[in-house]
């Protein structure tokens, strides 16, 4: 047994040598996982006062505990912003981690302010909702949300590998994968939310609802490395609702204010301001809102 055990323990050793895949302070020293999902367990404590908690948080230690929760992220996300840093200037200086993370810090209400608007939408756009408060604990959205919110703050500071580790945790959670690099205003709501794919340069207005299922995808990935820092998501203006399983394609594909695009539809291209887009009879049809009622409605079929 400990012949077979000693075997085994040089073969990886080989292996390490051979393929590589290793990350030790030797060498990388990539962020951790670990530190990662704790960062974000932190964060979503700090947004969510006791909703992230074993018990509810007193108000007479509020203050203390806020402090302290604040000091311990500030340790863990400094160390692990330095070593993102490291990995493309290895010169990076600690100056720079710690002026990034004092900006990140300093950001956190306005993403609570931001998050208020999700929950309020959450609440508005759903008759099944009882309460903010069931929202904040139970929706899976405003999870994800509340995570790729702070991760887009990194992602546009200019920090790698972190915003991508932080969305991924909650992917992993949740089942919604939205890029860090994604802008998203005000009121989003992701309804049931599994399998909500957003794309990196995907831009959505202000009070948007995605169903599960949709995906604001690339119009094609054959060009990898090359496509790198381009545009290549849709764009999806204010007040557009979008149903299950949706996919909208493209960096041309803008969909315009006010619009609702049915279930399942597979859409490449833009659709003007007021549209209803479904299938009927195996056909995408297109109708403006306005007229949809009356025999001059515009429709379009493809």
């Amino acid at each position: 047994m400990d012949s077979m055990l000693q075997r085994a323990t040089n073969d990886l050793l080989a292996s390490y040598r051979a393929v590589g895949g290793l990350n030790n302070t030797d060498g990388l020293n990539l962020p951790s996982t670990l530190a990662m999902a704790a960062v974000c367990d932190g964060l979503l404590q700090l947004l969510f006062p006791g909703f992230h908690d074993d018990e509810p948080v007193h108000g007479d230690f509020l203050a203390d505990l806020t402090a302290a929760r604040v000091a311990d992220l500030a340790e863990r996300l400094e160390d692990q912003i330095c070593r993102s840093l490291r990995t493309t200037e290895p010169d990076c200086p600690q100056s720079r981690a710690h002026r990034i993370l004092e900006e990140f810090l300093l950001a956190l209400p306005h993403v609570r302010e931001l998050l208020r608007t999700d929950i309020e939408a959450a609440f508005g756009g759903d008759p099944a909702a009882v309460s903010l408060e069931e929202i904040i604990l139970s929706y899976p959205g405003v999870t994800a949300i509340a995570i790729q919110r702070c991760a887009h703050r990194l992602y546009r500071a200019g920090v790698p590998l972190l915003p991508r580790m932080m969305t991924e945790w909650v992917h992993a959670r949740t089942g919604i994968d939205i890029h860090p690099g994604a802008a998203i205003g005000t009121h989003f709501f992701i309804d049931h939310g599994t399998g909500v794919v957003v794309g990196e340069t995907s831009v959505i207005g202000n009070r948007v609802k995605l169903y599960q299922g949709v995906a604001l995808i690339g119009r094609s990935l054959a060009g990898g490395q090359a496509l790198k820092g381009k545009r290549r998501h849709p764009t999806i203006q204010d007040d557009v609702t979008i149903y299950a399983g949706t996919t909208i394609m493209g960096a041309d594909t803008v969909i315009g204010s006010g619009s609702t695009i049915g279930a399942n539809v597979f859409l490449t291209h833009s659709v003007p301001s007021r549209s209803l887009v479904f299938y009927e009879e195996k056909q995408l049809r297109i109708l403006d809102k306005r007229a949809r009622d009356s025999e001059a409605a515009l429709e379009w079929v493809i």
